[in-house]
């Protein structure tokens, strides 16, 4: 149900400024942080968990935090 309200609403999903470097920095990356963690949402494999007021997108290598009213991607972490 949650991967369903995220794919239903990807055009919003979105960063700040400073969440790019964050995200670019957390996960070890160069390209560009949205569209990353879009395909890792994307991925059949990637499970969406909801607490308070963000989602939680878990794929087998990270998890990324997204606020459930703005579709920030406030943070990510590897695993």
């Amino acid at each position: 149900m949650h991967k369903e309200t995220l794919i239903e609403n990807i055009d919003r999903i979105h960063t700040t400024e400073m969440g790019v470097g964050r995200i670019q920095k957390n996960l070890g990356i160069k390209n560009e942080p949205v569209s990353h963690c879009i395909s890792k949402l994307k991925q059949d494999n990637a499970v969406v968990s909801k607490e308070g007021k963000n989602y939680y997108v878990e794929t087998d290598d990270c998890i990324i935090t997204i606020n459930s009213s703005s579709f920030t991607i406030i943070t990510t972490h590897k695993k």
